[in-house]
C-alpha cells in the first residue's frame, strides 16, 4: 500500500501530466512592448461549455475586448484570438500567478509576460467607445454627398473602406462596385462595355440623415449611386454556373460564437495575402469576400450555420486567388512551416469545406450604363 501512495503522489507532481490542473480562470495582465509604446495588457480567463474562453483588451488602445480561445497543455498556455489574427503563448509558474510568454500577430513576435492578480490590482478597462445611434430601420437610404474621381494611378489593388459615417473606395472599377453593391461575383455580371472594368474610381460618400447605416443600408445607398450618377440600368436572369460551395467539414465547425453587436457591421480585413481574421461575421459574409477578393468564381453558403462568428483563417494562397484585388500572388514558398493551402486551412480550422459544383445563380444583365456625372 505505500509503494502505491508513493506512486501517485509522484505521479501529481508531474508538471506533463493529466493531473496537473492549476486554475488560470481570472484576471491576466502585464506589458506588451511594441518599439517604443507600452501597451498595457489584460487577457481576462473564464469557463466555457467546452472548457476555457477568453478575452483580450488592449487597454491603453481604446480597451476593446476580443474574444478567444484557451488550450491548456500541461504547464502550457495557448490562447488564440482570431477577430485580430493574434495568438499568445506562455509558460506557468507551479503557483499559476506568473506565464512567461510571447504574443503574436501576423508574421510579428513580441515577449509578453503576464501575472495572475486580484480585482484590487487589475488596471481598469475604459469603458468602450459610445457606438453611433444606429440608422432607423425603416429609413430610406441615400447619399448626401457623393464625390466620384477617375483614379489613374495604374497600380494593383482595390479596397472599400468606413471610417465613421464615410464610406470610400479606391481604385474600384464600375463592375467592382456593382459587385459590392448587389453581393455578387464579378462572372455574375454579363454585358456592359469594356470600361465598366477597365477604368478605375475613387468615392467617397457620406450619408443622408442621422445614424450609422448597417452592411444593407450601405448597399441600399450604392445601388442608388449607380443608377443616379453611372446611368446603370439591368434585369436580372437565372444561369447555371461554377461555384464554390460552403459545406460543413466531417468534424463539425470549429468557429467561435461572436460576443459583437448582431445588427452591427462585420469586420472582414485582409492582413496579407492568405491571413484574414473575421470579426462578427455569418458565413454568408464570409462567402461574400472569398467570392469578391479571393477566388474566381462564385461563393454560396450551404452551412445552414446561424448567427455571427470570429476566426482566422491562414492559407498559403496560389496563383488563382486574390484576382478580385487586383494582386498577383507571388510564387509558393518552399517553407515547410508556411500554412496549408486554402481548401486544407479551411476543413483544418475552421471545419468547413470548399467544394466546386455547378449551382443557378443570380446574374445580371447590363441595359444601360454610363460614365460617371459631375460632382
Amino acid at each position: 500500500m505505500k509503494k502505491l501512495m508513493l506512486f501517485i503522489f509522484a505521479l501529481a507532481a508531474l508538471p506533463g501530466s493529466a493531473l496537473f490542473a492549476q486554475d488560470i480562470t481570472g484576471t491576466w495582465q502585464g506589458t506588451l512592448l511594441a518599439g517604443k509604446q507600452e501597451l498595457r495588457t489584460v487577457i481576462k480567463i473564464s469557463k466555457a461549455d467546452a472548457g476555457l474562453k477568453a478575452t483580450l483588451y488592449s487597454i491603453d488602445q481604446g480597451g476593446q475586448g476580443f474574444a478567444g480561445t484557451v488550450a491548456l497543455e500541461g504547464s502550457t498556455v495557448k490562447i488564440s484570438i482570431p477577430g485580430i489574427g493574434g495568438a499568445y503563448e506562455g509558460k506557468l509558474d507551479g503557483d499559476a500567478i506568473a506565464l512567461t510568454g510571447t504574443f503574436s500577430q501576423g508574421t510579428g513576435k513580441l515577449p509578453l509576460n503576464l501575472k495572475h492578480v486580484n480585482d484590487d490590482a487589475a488596471w481598469a478597462i475604459p469603458a468602450p467607445p459610445v457606438p453611433l445611434k444606429a440608422m432607423a430601420a425603416d429609413a430610406d437610404p441615400a447619399f448626401d454627398v457623393a464625390v466620384i474621381k477617375p483614379n489613374t494611378s495604374a497600380g494593383p489593388g482595390k479596397g472599400f473602406q468606413l471610417r465613421g459615417r464615410q464610406f470610400s473606395t479606391i481604385n474600384t472599377s464600375v463592375s467592382d462596385i456593382i459587385t459590392f453593391a448587389y453581393g455578387l461575383h464579378a462572372r455574375q455580371i454579363t454585358g456592359g462595355p469594356a470600361w465598366m472594368e477597365s477604368e478605375k474610381y475613387d468615392v467617397t460618400a457620406k450619408p443622408a440623415g442621422e445614424g450609422q447605416p448597417n452592411d444593407k443600408q450601405w448597399k441600399i445607398m450604392f445601388q442608388k449611386l449607380l443608377a443616379d450618377r453611372f446611368q446603370l440600368t439591368f434585369h436580372r436572369e437565372k444561369k447555371e454556373l461554377s461555384v464554390y460551395a460552403i459545406v460543413i467539414g466531417k468534424t463539425g465547425p470549429k468557429l467561435t460564437k461572436s460576443a459583437g453587436n448582431p445588427s452591427g457591421l462585420p469586420g472582414l480585413f485582409f492582413r496579407g495575402l492568405g491571413n484574414l481574421p473575421v470579426t462578427n461575421a455569418t458565413i454568408a459574409d464570409f462567402a461574400g469576400v472569398m467570392q469578391s477578393a479571393v477566388l474566381d468564381r462564385p461563393v454560396v453558403d450551404q452551412t445552414g450555420l446561424e448567427g455571427r462568428f470570429d476566426f482566422q483563417l491562414k492559407w498559403t494562397p496560389d496563383e488563382t486567388q486574390f484576382g478580385g484585388l487586383g494582386i498577383k500572388v507571388p510564387p509558393p514558398t518552399d517553407d515547410a512551416a508556411a500554412p496549408p493551402d486554402l481548401f486544407t486551412a479551411m476543413q483544418e480550422q475552421l471545419g468547413l469545406k470548399l467544394q466546386a459544383v455547378k449551382a443557378p445563380v443570380d446574374v445580371i444583365v447590363i441595359d444601360r450604363v454610363a460614365k460617371p456625372s459631375e460632382n
